[in-house]
């Protein structure tokens, strides 16, 4: 272990959380290119989403290229326990809570408030003193330079 501290279960679920994030975001995005294509079914799980991505055309594209890009950055970054790959998760979940809320308003729509208390429960969790001291070493193998 070379004098570190193991990873936390916690810090290791919210990573593949974000590579999960990641996945989805790519697979939504080979969805919108390839309309009728091997991905098609998939829209089946939210018809909604479908209707709201063909109303932004290629702005849907670029939207899921950045969110899985930002994911798998923040997965990766967690993984290592780099202080970047920390904001940047703290980032891209305050985005995503933002969005949540505005949405749910902006909407009428009780429903799509079911993701906020999962991400508010999330970014509690990385502002516990616990593991924000995870990402305070700062060592060269475990990717702690600061990007951000």
């Amino acid at each position: 272990m070379n004098g570190h501290r193991p990873r936390s279960l916690g810090l290791t679920l919210l990573s593949l959380f974000f590579m999960f994030g990641a996945a989805m975001a790519s697979l939504t995005c080979i969805a919108l290119l390839t309309p009728g294509g091997f991905i098609e079914p998939m829209w089946r799980l939210n018809p909604r989403a479908q209707v709201e991505f063909s109303t932004i055309g290629s702005w849907g594209v670029v939207l899921m290229v950045v969110v899985a890009g930002v994911c798998a950055a923040a997965g990766r970054g967690v993984w290592i326990r780099a202080r970047w790959g920390y904001r940047l998760a703290l980032g891209g979940l305050s985005v995503n809570l933002v969005a949540d809320v505005v949405s749910a308003i902006v909407r009428k729509d009780p429903r799509t408030f079911v993701g906020v208390p999962i991400v508010a429960a999330l970014i509690s969790y990385l502002l516990s003193k616990g593991v924000r001291t995870q990402f305070d070493t700062r060592s060269p193998e475990r990717g702690s330079t600061s990007l951000l």
